[in-house]
């Protein structure tokens, strides 16, 4: 991409989007596009169509989605198939239809199968049953990357696929009504510390092992492919290593020094035994994570405690 290229990072204040907003800027590029939830609503089609007619840009990250965890996905299935779908297609339909000349679209490892083999391999796609807490943002997700797989069959359109990991660092959602587990950890555990609790509660069994990956790793991966890959196969990213919810939790609770203990609670659902990916195919691309696990927590509980205020109720 040339550095003053029009580039469109739908969901620029987002985690992903965010992420890829610092890391295009550090890199020199200069002509971004971006545009809050009031000033484009992405679920509306006929202002994303004027958006890309008057703005035609040459570039697209597609990192706009209704994102949450196990309560959130559980508690409000409509919206997450709904406005997912609705997003994905007016953004992909509106980038070809005005000449953009390539979009990258951010999916989910929530895509494979709930039994799929470990590590999950990108051919393991529709191979079995969904984790059903998240079905339907799952759904949602797979129905993009194989309409991006479409108009690139149909129409020639220049539409490639990622699919991270569980993706955690600054800017995300520290809300513990629906937010995922890692940020929830750290609140829980630095709260806890602030109030001198005694124990901190985690959901399930803590055996369900995760795979982690700092956002800001993800943003150089996507430029990284959006500069060299132009495949119709869609390419998974993350670290290749995964931990247990426990470990994770024992984790978190060293780098915010919590004292107390920490205590599971069975009675509440685990989600997805297992979730780590085969990135074998972007490893062979050339590209590989450079901010450990700890490492990536403590930078991201630095920046929480600089905004805890916004996460306040």
């Amino acid at each position: 991409m040339n550095k003053d290229a029009s580039i469109f990072i739908a969901g620029h204040r987002g985690l992903v989007g965010s992420a890829i907003v610092r890391r295009l800027q550090a890199d020199g590029y200069s002509n971004l596009l971006s545009r809050s939830r009031a000033e484009l609503d992405l679920c509306n089609q006929a202002a994303v169509n004027e958006f890309f007619a008057r703005h035609r840009p040459q570039y697209v990250f597609l990192a706009a989605a209704r994102v949450g965890g196990i309560h959130a996905n559980s508690t409000f299935p409509a919206d997450f198939i709904r406005d997912n779908l609705q997003v994905q297609t007016n953004v992909i339909d509106s980038a070809y239809r005005h000449g953009t000349s390539k979009l990258l679209f951010l999916g989910s490892s929530c895509i494979y199968p709930k039994h799929a083999p470990q590590p999950m391999p990108e051919d393991c796609l529709l191979s079995g049953p969904l984790e059903p807490t998240n079905e339907w943002y799952a759904v949602a997700k797979i129905a993009g990357l194989k309409m991006c797989q479409a108009y690139r069959r149909q129409y020639g359109f220049n539409a490639i696929s990622i699919m991270p990991t569980n993706l955690y660092g600054p800017g995300d959602n520290f809300d513990l009504q629906n937010s995922h587990v890692l940020p929830a950890l750290i609140r829980k555990f630095h709260e806890a510390k602030v109030r001198g609790e005694q124990e901190v509660v985690v959901w399930g069994t803590g055996t369900p092992r995760r795979e982690f990956l700092h956002v800001d790793d993800l943003a150089d991966a996507c430029l990284f492919l959006m500069q060299r890959y132009d495949g119709e196969q869609l390419i998974n990213a993350g670290w290749g290593e995964d931990v247990s919810i426990r470990e994770l939790a024992g984790i978190v609770q060293d780098v915010t020094g919590f004292q107390g203990e920490l205590r599971l609670d069975t009675s509440k659902p685990d989600g997805t035994p297992r979730k780590l990916l085969d990135v074998t195919r972007l490893k062979a691309q050339g590209w590989a994570p450079r901010i450990p696990l700890r490492e990536g927590i403590a930078m991201t509980y630095e920046w929480f405690l600089k905004h805890q205020a916004d996460y306040r109720h």
